[in-house]
């Protein structure tokens, strides 16, 4: 739920006031795509605007791999940073919350409140840790159809992912076809490259290895593995941006020495710096068993799989209308992979939507601000709140 800030304070404009995270609690079992049972669980989530006499605006947004339920609005009036979606979620946004309920949650496996490895095992009364069962997409759809029910949302006027976030709206558009209207894809894939495994096992070796792992049960011993997790971070965050949007943030300014003085030991490029900042933060708030089990998961998704390694047959499920966006310089996720679910939709005589975006920030465009891509997104929005009249 959220309320109202007062009119522009600290020159918050256009924001869904100040936000309270909501748990939903399920008792029934849940088995996963592994086989595993899952006894009991939480949700955490947060909601903004409101649902309509009809229940047909309904949006839910899904998070990418370090995401969680928190994206938009303020936890507080001395907040200072906002939702990690905030510039396109609110009244007179793209998502407009003045039209559209929107419904934003941590997924199972995560850190931020849901039931993850952090969580205590009801049979061990220890924190699950590297016993957490493995997930997969369709489990995370699962249970966010669980939280549907209990809401009580007769079906979704969009479901919107970034990333990881794009592959848990399309694998909705397969489980509940008739659920959903349309379906926002961006930045994303049908299932990743060779070197987009390879990097998530990068980032998974550095937290094994660091001493303070201790098999996944740092917890119980009371540290945390933060030089690895650290590390992970700073290895995923520069393949999230480019190399023009770095040399553009950075060059090669310095932040400390100076080559002229001969002692290079006190030399220190400003992107140093950042990274290791970055990593610190990341280290502090993000836990380590929970980026394995979620680069795990992002490394097993294929949309395909099931229906013969045939995109188009997957697609011919669907009921939904697609938006799907790229941008140009997004290496990770490139273009060519979103216009391979563009050209799969379309062969599967699905009503799709294409759009590249000429972006110099890499695979975090899709979460900062521009105005070609805020202008597609908000046409696309404007044109589904017309259909709910």
């Amino acid at each position: 739920m959220s309320q109202q800030l007062p009119e522009n304070p600290l020159g918050r404009t256009h924001s869904v006031g100040i936000v309270t995270p909501q748990t939903q609690h399920f008792s029934a079992p849940v088995v996963l795509a592994s086989g595993r049972e899952l006894r009991d669980f939480d949700i955490v989530y947060e909601t903004y605007g409101e649902l309509n006499r009809e229940r047909s605006n309904a949006v839910l947004i899904c998070h990418a791999l370090s995401g969680h339920h928190h994206a938009a609005g303020y936890h507080s009036a001395d907040d200072k940073k906002p939702g990690w979606w905030d510039d396109y979620i609110g009244p007179g946004k793209p998502i407009d919350t003045r039209h559209f309920f929107v419904v934003s949650l941590n997924n199972i496996g995560g850190c931020h409140g849901s039931t993850g490895p952090t969580s205590i095992d009801p049979e061990t009364g220890k924190p699950w840790g590297p016993d957490f069962p493995g997930l997969r997409c369709r489990d995370w759809v699962r249970t966010q159809h669980g939280l549907m029910l209990a809401l009580g949302i007769p079906h979704w006027a969009a479901i919107i992912g970034g990333s990881l976030g794009a592959m848990q709206a399309m694998r909705w558009t397969l489980e509940y076809p008739d659920l959903v209207r349309h379906c926002v894809v961006i930045a994303s894939a049908m299932k990743l490259s060779a070197q987009n495994i390879a990097f998530n096992e990068i980032a998974r070796q550095a937290i094994t290895a660091d001493p303070n792992f201790h098999a996944g049960r740092y917890i119980e011993l009371g540290v945390i593995p933060a030089q690895g997790l650290a590390l992970a971070r700073m290895v995923g965050h520069i393949t999230y941006l480019s190399a023009a949007g770095m040399m553009e943030k950075f060059g090669r300014d310095l932040r400390v020495g100076d080559f002229d003085l001969g002692n290079d030991n006190l030399v220190e490029f400003q992107v140093q710096s950042y990274l290791r900042y970055q990593g610190d933060a990341f280290s502090k708030a993000f836990d380590a068993n929970t980026y394995i089990l979620m680069t795990h998961a992002l490394d097993y998704f294929d949309l395909a799989r099931q229906y013969d390694d045939d995109p188009v047959r997957a697609f011919e499920q669907a009921q939904s209308k697609f938006l799907v966006i790229s941008f140009s310089s997004d290496w990770r996720f490139s273009p060519a992979r979103s216009r391979e679910i563009a050209n799969a939709l379309i062969a599967a005589k699905r009503t799709v939507s294409y759009v590249e975006i000429d972006s110099p920030h890499g695979h975090d465009a899709f979460l900062v601000p521009d105005a070609r891509y805020e202008a597609v997104f908000t046409a696309y929005m404007q044109k589904i709140r017309a259909e709910l009249n």
